[in-house]
Order: structure tokens, then C-alpha cells, then sequence
């Protein structure tokens, strides 16, 4: 699947969709999400799926938006505003994810990327598991996914890649069986290097970065997508996109710690590679 990039008049900054949840602390969700956005020089748009009751310490609740109204938003959203790709993260429920989908099938009609928000990095469920099945239809119905490598094993029914070799394996596994672009992010393992695993229609890519050695991680899933999003219609390809979001990531979290957010892990510094694209 290839969706068409609109062409915006010349000087005019791309528009990209967030379709998320909130975080009222600012560091993932929307939030993360429209600050890279601006970034990135980007205009950002969003829908909201599930309000969140959270902090850096964890979540302590989630109400989640009906499905109905979801679509409802989107809908009078694009009646009216010329949208250039969409990031899609926390969906909350089944019934969100399968209105989604249908979204993306019948409504979208620009490039989309996936973050499935469904198991942290640390292991923890994030998303219902009714709701685990509906996220594997939706994934093949977009242009790339993000998963991590917890998420990656959720969606094929495998263990959890322990080195770089078995998530290339992974990320070529699930472009087989039928999602067109894979990244499978493992930024949050050991050693000097955070290698994450791009694969699709125009091959392999390994993309490289240093290991930042910081406690302020909060959002780095949300930003590097949202980041991959607000990249690709100023972009030549995926992997252009996909490299450049891993440079503006690596440097946001190079930056986390002049930020001082909160008692837990904070947030990364979105603000600190801003950066403006020629007309």
C-alpha cells in the first residue's frame, strides 16, 4: 500500500493528523505529538481517542472516547482540512481500533503511520486484550508501524528478539505476513548502540544512533512516529523520513535532562532540534 502525498502550494508547511490519546504531563500522547509537529515544521491536527489521568510517576486512569465520536471527529476534520499523513497511537479499546481501521480504509487517504501502542517497553500491557486482534487488522491497512520489540512479538505470536539479528528477522516476518513497512524499534535494550530495523517493499535498512544515557525517556515511541509522520511529505522516501525522525529523537533525548519534568522519568526536549524545510 502506497497512499498518495497531496502537494501543498509552495511555502505552505505539511499538515499532519494525530489520532492519540492525552498526556496531561506533556511528554507523550498529543501532546509529544503536536511539539514535534512544530518542530518539524509541521501543522498539526488532532483527535483525540482517550483522556488519561497521568504523570512521569505512571497512569492512574483512562476514560476513553466513544468510537462513534472518533470517527465523528475525523470526519468533520477532513471535510474540511487537506491533511498530509496521520500518526495513529493509543487507542484505548477494540471498538475505537475497529472504527479506526474503517477510517483509514474508507476516509484517510494520505500516508499513514502506526505506532501500536500495546505493550511498553518495560513489558506492561497498555492495550485491552480483546482489543490485540483488532490491532493486527488495522497494522496491514497502514503504510508503516512502529512496534517496539514487545509489541513486535505481541503481533506475531513469537518470544521477544533478543539481538539485532532476530529483530530483523521479526521486522521481515511481519512485512510477509502483509503490513508494507515495518520498524521495529530497539532503542531500549543494552549496549553503545540504539539500532532500530526498517523493512519493506524497497528492502533492509539498519538505522544506527548512540545510546543516551538518560532516565528521561517519556514518549520516545510517540515522538519518533509522530516525528516519521510529520517527515515524509517533505521527504524522498520512508527511510529518509525514518532517518531523519531517529536524528531529531536522538537529539530531543540528548536534550531531556535540561528539562528537570516531574519525580519519574521525564520527558525528551522536542523543542531542542527544531528545524525549519525550505518552501
Amino acid at each position: 500500500m502506497s497512499r498518495t502525498i497531496p502537494r501543498r502550494p509552495a511555502g505552505h508547511p505539511p499538515v499532519v493528523l494525530t489520532i492519540a490519546g492525552s498526556d496531561p504531563s506533556g511528554g507523550a500522547g498529543i501532546q509529544a505529538d503536536l511539539k514535534t509537529f512544530a518542530a518539524l515544521d509541521a501543522y498539526g491536527c488532532a483527535v483525540l481517542t482517550a483522556l488519561t489521568a497521568q504523570a512521569t510517576t505512571g497512569v492512574t486512569g483512562v476514560h476513553a472516547v466513544p468510537a462513534g465520536f472518533v470517527r465523528e471527529q475525523v470526519e468533520t476534520l477532513v471535510a474540511d482540512v487537506s491533511i498530509d499523513a496521520v500518526k495513529i497511537g493509543m487507542l484505548a479499546s477494540a471498538d475505537i481500533v475497529d472504527e479506526v481501521h474503517r477510517l483509514v480504509v474508507d476516509v484517510i487517504d494520505c500516508p499513514v503511520v502506526l505506532d501500536p501502542v500495546m505493550i511498553s517497553t518495560a513489558g506492561s500491557r497498555l492495550l485491552d486484550a480483546d482489543a490485540i486482534s483488532s490491532m493486527t487488522r488495522l497494522a496491514p491497512a497502514c503504510d508503516l508501524i512502529t512496534p517496539n520489540l514487545h509489541e513486535t512479538a505481541v503481533l506475531l505470536g513469537a518470544d521477544v528478539a533478543r539481538d539485532v539479528d532476530e529483530q530483523r528477522e521479526q521486522a521481515a516476518a511481519l512485512v510477509a505476513a502483509g503490513i508494507p513497512r515495518a520498524l521495529v524499534k530497539g532503542g531500549h535494550g543494552d549496549g553503545p548502540e540504539a539500532i532500530d530495523v526498517l523493512v519493506g517493499p524497497e528492502g533492509e535498512q539498519l538505522l544506527r544512533g548512540p545510546r543516551i544515557a538518560t532516565r528521561n525517556s517519556h514518549g520516545t515511541g510517540c515522538t519518533l512516529s509522530s516525528a516519521i509522520a510529520a517527515l515524509r511529505p517533505v521527504s524522498r522516501s520512508w527511510a529518509e523520513a525514518v532517518s531523519g525522525a531517529k536524528d531529531y529523537l536522538t537529539t530531543a533525548l540528548s536534550h531531556a535532562d535540561e528539562l528537570a519534568i516531574g519525580r519519574g522519568p521525564g520527558p525528551v526536549h522536542h523543542a531542542a532540534a527544531a528545524r525549519r524545510h525550505p518552501a
